[in-house]
């Protein structure tokens, strides 16, 4: 593995896998946050400034080895000029000798975006079994998959001299573009600055914090956190718990939940997790008080009430005032805090206060010399509109990938780079 810093890329071909899969607004017209390419602006234009002839792949959306044009990369190539301050280049596919011919008239310092490397099947390589085939049928198919996998990561390889990743939000996943490709080569593969600005924040969290740690975890579902919150558990020194997922814990401790949230079949889960808290001593914190709504509705009727009391015919949409002032004290009491997951709806006005809160104190906490790190699309989402995003420490550009990180997984893109 190269250092991204040191690597002479004069003259060179660089092949950058970027996450430029950015969200359109509903007319399909307008893309609406263009954060994700932003973000790698600075990897772009190190290349470029350094004699470079930047080549970038990136997928979009889920074409499913077809070519969409809704899909194409072709529509954000303004976007990524105007963002980058130069002229970019782009071809319509991303393999085979119009590719490699397109890369090869690049000058140092040229920029060329190549098509949806998701427009190849080969790329995400996903097979599925068949009803009523066997197991040594199916088991023959993927690695046929797997093979043409390695095929078209060759291909790729292709229109390039050396390979960056650069693309955090797609390193959980092992797929043709983001891992296999790495091994075309093996002495000439590195982090961009963002994937290593993405692990250096995740290692100031998980490998040396400053104590005393504290997670916040929103969001619906126990179910989606469970493998999160337990390793979790081996690290903070305190947890808060909030959002739909609250009243999976409140009623796992016999409180009243009303017609709020709750996975039945995760009782015992919550159970175990707050035994498990308590014997490592974690201080696991839950709301105190919840706003509650007679139906999922921004313009439902509203009440309060203690979070365990949840009154029947009525639903806790966010956290109650009480539960803010308990959770702004945690929050700057602590050194390192990471957060991931809303405390609620906060999409309905009336359901924001409580998640706007914990983005306003997380803010407070910065300011006050905490390390604040905050992942996952809500989380960030939430960040954005309370006008905090550049109030914490960092803010992390790969939510799945994050939360893989943080469950103790190894993620192939980076271990790609690695070995």
């Amino acid at each position: 593995m190269q250092k991204f810093a040191d690597y002479n890329f004069t003259g060179k071909r660089v092949l950058v896998r970027v996450d430029f899969n950015v969200p359109f607004d509903k007319s399909d017209s307008f893309i609406t946050d263009n954060s994700r390419i932003a973000k790698s602006v600075p990897t772009i234009q190190h290349i470029a400034s350094h004699g470079g002839r930047v080549v970038l792949l990136s997928h979009m959306g889920r074409p499913k080895g077809k070519v969409d044009p809704k899909l194409s990369l072709g529509r954000i190539v303004q976007t990524v000029a105007a963002l980058v301050g130069k002229h970019v280049n782009f071809c319509d596919d991303c393999i085979g000798e119009k590719a490699v011919e397109a890369t090869k008239k690049l000058q140092n310092g040229e920029i060329l975006l190549l098509e949806n490397v998701r427009f190849h099947a080969e790329d995400e390589g996903k097979v599925k079994q068949k009803e009523g085939e066997s197991d040594a049928d199916y088991q023959v198919r993927k690695q046929a998959m797997k093979d043409a996998q390695l095929a078209f990561a060759a291909q790729l390889a292709e229109c390039g001299d050396c390979f960056v990743n650069d693309a955090f939000g797609a390193a959980h996943r092992a797929h043709a573009s983001t891992s296999f490709i790495a091994s075309y080569f093996p002495n000439d593969k590195m982090f961009g600055l963002l994937m290593e600005a993405e692990l250096e924040a995740l290692s100031h969290v998980v490998e040396h914090p400053q104590h005393p740690l504290l997670a916040i975890m929103g969001g619906a579902k126990v179910s989606d956190k469970i493998l999160l919150i337990e390793n979790l558990l081996e690290r903070v020194d305190k947890l808060i718990i909030g959002g739909g997922m609250t009243y999976t814990f409140v009623r796992a401790m016999g409180g009243h939940t009303g017609n709020s949230l709750c996975e039945e079949d995760r009782l015992d889960v919550a159970r175990s997790i707050l035994e498990k808290a308590k014997a490592k001593g974690v201080e696991l914190l839950l709301p105190v008080d919840a706003v509650n709504a007679d139906k999922f509705d921004p313009e439902a009727q509203c009440c309060s009430s203690p979070v365990d009391a949840t009154p029947d015919g009525w639903m806790g949409l966010d956290i109650g005032k009480e539960s803010r002032k308990l959770f702004h004290s945690k929050i700057m009491e602590s050194k390192t805090i990471l957060w991931n997951g809303p405390m609620g709806v906060f999409e309905m006005k009336p359901f924001s206060e409580g998640t706007f809160a914990v983005a306003e104190a997380l803010a407070d906490a910065t300011a006050n010399g905490a390390y604040t790190l905050v992942g996952g699309g809500d989380s960030v989402a939430a960040l954005k509109v309370a006008g905090c995003e550049n109030r914490v420490s960092y803010v992390s550009t790969g939510g799945g990938a994050m939360l893989e990180y943080l469950e103790g997984k190894k993620l192939p893109g980076v271990e790609a780079i690695l070995h």
